[in-house]
């Protein structure tokens, strides 16, 4: 056989992309029809919101990006502040996108805070997990104006060293912190990650340590329950937090498909986003 041409490649790398672009409009109305579901099979004692479907773009292109918005997807989740950045900022989702909503999920660095919250559209911050990054958030934000900027609390209710947030007996102190000391802030809730597990083995132990945290604070705190959000579940556990309780989800791979990850990279703290 001969050689195959530039040409050639190219056109089957187009060809590549396109497919997977096609398929991103129907897992995204799976993924909101499993969310549904899942919504009727959840408890009557459960504060009765919608659950909130966070699409993680992670690695994945500006044209899946706007794929997903076309197919009616507002809320979109990154991992890396200077991707969220690059993305916010591109002219295709500028003009393609204009009511998109940027939730940061990961881990979040003081230093790298200016830039993040410079990104155009920053709906939400989910992974405030210490008074001084929550004291710098509302400090710069304070300096761009308008109204307060939505966070939430991280919780690692794991205690797994390789994830971030607070530990479980510290989220009241922070986030009476957040609501009494940081002005440009609106606490609208707690976020997690959750250990692996089986939901066929029973309920996850750390989305019910996340609810028990969520009682604990609002009796301390004199917070209604409705008014304290619950982000936890990715792409493999979405449906059953949000039987449990879950009031946002943050799923990627399962609208997206697969990210591509290097065989020698090195091994990370868990960020906040889909696996």
């Amino acid at each position: 056989m001969g050689k195959v041409s530039q040409r050639e490649k190219g056109r089957a790398s187009l060809s590549i992309v396109m497919d997977g672009m096609d398929s991103i409009g129907p897992a995204l109305r799976q993924v909101l029809q499993r969310i549904a579901a899942a919504s009727s099979r959840r408890a009557h004692d459960l504060p009765v919101v919608a659950p909130r479907l966070v699409a993680v773009s992670k690695t994945k292109p500006v044209s899946a990006v706007i794929e997903a918005y076309r197919h009616g997807q507002r809320h979109f989740g990154e991992n890396y502040v200077q991707e969220l950045v690059e993305k916010a900022s591109d002219p295709q989702v500028i003009s393609n996108c204009p009511e998109i909503k940027w939730h940061f999920i990961g881990h979040l660095q003081r230093g790298n805070v200016s830039k993040l919250l410079g990104a155009r559209n920053l709906d939400m911050v989910e992974t405030i997990d210490s008074p001084k990054l929550a004291d710098k958030v509302s400090s710069a934000w304070g300096r761009c104006g308008g109204q307060r900027l939505k966070v939430m609390v991280q919780v690692n209710t794991s205690e797994e060293e390789s994830k971030h947030g607070m530990g479980m007996t510290d989220a009241v102190a922070i986030i009476q912190h957040v609501m009494e000391r940081c002005p440009s802030l609106n606490f609208v809730g707690l976020m997690t990650i959750g250990a692996e597990h089986d939901p066929s083995k029973g309920l996850n132990p750390d989305f019910q340590s996340l609810l028990i945290c969520r009682q604990k604070v609002c009796k301390h705190l004199n917070l209604n329950v409705e008014d304290v959000e619950l982000s936890m579940g990715m792409s493999h556990d979405f449906e059953h937090a949000v039987e449990v309780g879950a009031t946002s989800v943050r799923v990627g791979s399962t609208i997206f498909g697969m990210r591509p990850y290097p065989a020698t990279q090195a091994v990370k703290k868990v960020s906040g986003g889909d696996r």
